[in-house]
């Protein structure tokens, strides 16, 4: 009997992480059968969002991290003036929450940009069961330095990057994690507005809709209502090597 069962609950959570950054902390990790069955249980809990939902909110208490499982998600700090500052946009395959984790409270709001799913990983049933099973600790604390110094690296060249430099190397990003989960790396859906992506990069919207123009005239992308359709992409990427010569 436990011959038949023990490869259907293999065979369900390779399915249910085969999108999600879950999958990296689990079948990769060299896990035995039992300890799969355990992870399996801690985080099989899905929470759906509709466009505009709160997942977290700024201040709350750190209870569970977020694997993005479909949709698109943004995080967002709001200032005394009642401005709103995007800190960044999340796919499937990517974890949310762990800004929380130093303070044990969130640093800031996480919005639903559509409708959306994620799979919730409670952080201290996390934490005890990663005690038990180093292997799954030490992916876990890998995947936390890649999402950290993905999100250093991209600030650090947005600082020295003129407007229209910013925005292909936002669109750029975004090709290579789409391509990374099997989609599409020039032609996809933009999920934010205008408006978010000047908040992220740190540009007007006057300025964001002016370069998107321009890259269109050039011919470099189509955009058609929020779809963006990379035409040129080695012209993007030659943006960026103008900036490194600055």
């Amino acid at each position: 009997m436990q011959a038949k069962t023990i490869p259907i609950n293999v065979a369900q959570l390779r399915h249910a992480c085969s999108s999600c950054s879950l999958s990296e902390l689990c079948l990769p990790a060299g896990l035995d059968l039992q300890e799969i069955d355990r992870l399996d249980a801690l985080v099989n809990r899905k929470r759906a969002l509709k466009r505009g939902d709160y997942l977290y909110r700024a201040g709350s208490p750190l209870q569970s991290l977020y694997a993005v499982r479909t949709g698109f998600l943004k995080s967002c700090v709001l200032h005394d003036d009642g401005r709103e500052q995007v800190a960044g946009f999340h796919m499937m395959g990517e974890l949310l929450g762990m800004d929380a984790i130093g303070s044990g409270k969130h640093l800031s709001d996480a919005v639903a940009l559509e409708s959306s799913e994620v799979c919730e990983i409670p952080f201290g049933e996390l934490e005890n069961l990663s005690r038990d099973i180093p292997n799954l600790q030490q992916h876990f604390h890998r995947i936390m330095s890649r999402e950290i110094a993905r999100d250093y690296g991209v600030m650090l060249l947005l600082g020295s990057m003129r407007a229209e430099e910013r925005l292909a190397a936002f669109l750029l990003n975004l090709s290579q994690r789409f391509a990374a989960r099997g989609y599409s790396a020039t032609q996809f859906i933009l999920r934010m507005t205008r408006e978010e992506i000047g908040s992220y990069l740190g540009l007007k919207l006057e300025t964001v809709s002016r370069a998107f123009s321009h890259f269109q005239n050039e011919g470099i992308v189509a955009v058609q209502n929020k779809t963006i359709e990379i035409k040129e992409p080695e012209r993007l990427r030659g943006l960026l090597g103008q900036c490194a010569g600055h």
